[in-house]
Parts: structure tokens; sequence; C-alpha cells
């Protein structure tokens, strides 16, 4: 039986940074999407093969962390995650094509991890819930491969639904559906790719994470989600300045959530990106994860006319998102193109469905 499975890419339109400090987040499924071709045998291992590398890699059936690296990984991690959780993998073949970037912001990890996930499940016959596969997910990004990420991107990615932007609390882990569809207003969702592209394995995204931490413990509270509503002058018990303004990106951004998901649904699109722009000033002057490529790019887009922008993804590169009137959209793409170098490339989106089968 040959199983095609389906994951969509995903931005997040608000709530940066705040997945692993159990706050709040509002990220959308994107047209984008890995496809993965999988062809179940008795083999002892997997072969799988990419439409973007030459060659293919072998995944033994019990691989184990560290084994498998580069993209490859994150279908060894599924595998591997699988089997810790009492579900093993059978051998086989598995092909991936995909049109989610990497490197871009739009989680391709996930997309790729979602799709493998997907695929594995349905030759198997499994009944796993889809709460419970992006935890398995996670964990092969987390334990396998070694990247330190909260749950968002695997959420947006098998909870996705068209014009829906889901609003996700990550303490309680629901998702909660929120109607998004700014064109009935008028408005474009635009996604500029800057071309420059990040890497968090071994960096700056663990830095930040443990800098939350830090901060936490400081004033006598596991997650920063416990001080949420004690205002911002709890962050004096902080003892390093840096972690104070880590922190207080968080407790802010999670405001915006609550903010922004307000006046998306009063169609309000001009206070929807004033928040998205405040949002981009906190990960720019608070979190320190946007470069000058990007600031140029947000700055260029709300000087176009541009009711808001800003990063969106993990940091140090990626893409940028803007609300625009649908009149502006041009005078934004020419402004954007021209300012910034390597010219971005740059699309009207919309949010798309989730996973699934193919």
């Amino acid at each position: 039986m040959t199983v095609r499975f389906t994951a969509p890419g995903r931005i997040n339109l608000i709530g940066e940074h705040t997945d692993y400090n159990l706050g709040w987040a509002l990220p959308i499924a994107l047209p984008q999407r890995t496809v993965v071709t999988f062809e179940p045998s008795d083999a002892d291992a997997i072969t799988v093969s990419s439409d973007r590398v030459d060659g293919s890699v072998r995944i033994p059936l019990r691989t184990k962390p560290g084994e498998v690296t580069g993209w490859a990984g994150y279908i060894a991690g599924v595998v591997w995650a699988l089997r810790m959780a009492g579900h093993p993998v059978p051998g086989g073949t598995m092909s991936v094509r995909s049109d989610v970037e990497m490197g871009s912001g739009l989680s391709s990890s996930a997309a790729l991890e979602c799709a493998a996930l997907g695929a594995f499940v349905t030759a198997a016959g499994w009944h796993i819930d889809r709460l419970e596969q992006a935890r398995l997910a996670q964990r092969a990004e987390n334990e396998y491969v070694g990247a330190p990420t909260g749950l968002l991107d695997q959420l947006a990615a098998l909870f996705g639904a068209e014009s829906t932007a889901l609003l996700i609390d990550f303490r309680k882990l629901t998702v909660e559906p929120v109607a998004f569809d700014p064109s009935a207003a008028g408005v474009a969702l635009l996604l500029i790719d800057s071309r420059e592209r990040h890497g968090h394995v071994g960096g700056e995204y663990a830095a930040r994470r443990l800098s939350c931490e830090r901060a936490a413990a400081d004033v006598g509270v596991v997650s920063l989600r416990e001080i949420q509503d004690r205002g911002l002058s709890v962050l004096e018990g902080v003892t390093d300045p840096v972690d104070a303004r880590r922190a207080r990106h968080v407790l802010t951004e999670n405001q915006r959530v609550f903010d922004f998901v307000a006046a998306v649904r009063g169609a309000d699109y001009a206070e929807a990106g004033r928040i998205l722009s405040a949002s981009h000033a906190s990960m720019r002057d608070d979190f320190d994860i946007t470069t000058a490529n990007i600031d140029l790019i947000a700055d260029t887009a709300v000087g176009a006319g541009a009711l808001g922008a800003r990063m969106t993804g993990g940091g140090f590169g990626g893409c940028v998102i803007a609300l625009a009137p649908a009149d502006r959209v041009e005078a934004v793409n020419a402004a954007v193109r021209l300012a910034s170098h390597p010219e971005p490339v740059i699309s009207r989106t919309h949010a798309a469905r989730g996973a699934g089968a193919t």
C-alpha cells in the first residue's frame, strides 16, 4: 500500500517565543506544503529521498538520537519518537517533495515531521489524535534533532484550516479557531521572504529560551505564564537586565495576541496592523532577534502604506508579514524590493488547510 500525506508550512500572525513560555500565539497554516510518499515493506530500515537533495539516506528502524543528521534527521526523529511511544514503524521507502522554503521561518521542519508522521500513522492504521501527534513531532525535533522548539509549529500544521487562525494556549494545550480572512475586508496578507536564511539548532534560539527560564526562576515561578497578570513591575525582581527585557517581550507579546484577536474579530485591520508593528519593535528592542535587513523590510512596508508589519518565526532572518490595503499592495511590493538586498520574494497568502492524506 502506497501512502501519500501532506502537511503545510506556517506563519505565526502574532505571539513569538511565547510557546515554550506556556503563553499564547496565533498561527495559520500556509498554502505551501510538504508531501511525502511512503511505500511500506519488511525492510529493517527506511530509505528516504528528497526532491531538493541528490541521493538517499538510510534510517534504521531502531535509530537513536544523533545517528542521522541533516534534513533526514527530522524523519528519523519521528521514527524514533513513535518507537519510544510504543508504535514501531515499518520499513520501506519514502520520497519527499516540498515548496516550503527551508530556513525561511515557515517551519519546513514541522511540515516534514508532520507529513512523515501522518504517513506512518496512516500506513500502520494507528489512531493517534492530533494533539498527541504534535507532541510526538515535537519530541522528534527536541530530543532527536536537538532543537528546543515549542509546540506552535506542529499544532499549526496539524490543526490548520481554510480562512482560520488558531488561538493556542500552550499551558492548557487548547486550540481555538479564529475566523481570519482579511481579503473580505479589502486587506491583503503579504508574505515577504527576505531570503536571509537562519538556523536555530545550535544557537540563539536556545539562548533566548534559557534567558526566559532564568527570568522566571528569579521571580519564583516555573514559567513566565504564571506572572502574566501581575504587571511588568514584577520583572524588577529579575537579576539580569537582559533577561528582564526578554521576559518583558514575552509578557507584552501575550497581551498583543489577545489584542490582535479582538481587532480581527472586529474587522479592525488598522488596529491589527498597529499591533503587528508593536510586536516587531518588541522583538527588535527587547528580544533582540531581528536583523538590520528584516527591520528595513518591515519599516519600508509600513512607510509605503502597509497597516503594519513584523518578522515572523524564530528570528535572525526569514520572513516578514504585512497587512496592506489591497490598493497599496503594489506600492508596498515595489518599495520593499527596491530597498532590500537580496531582492525579497513577495506573495499574497492566506490561511490554508492543515495536514492530511492525499
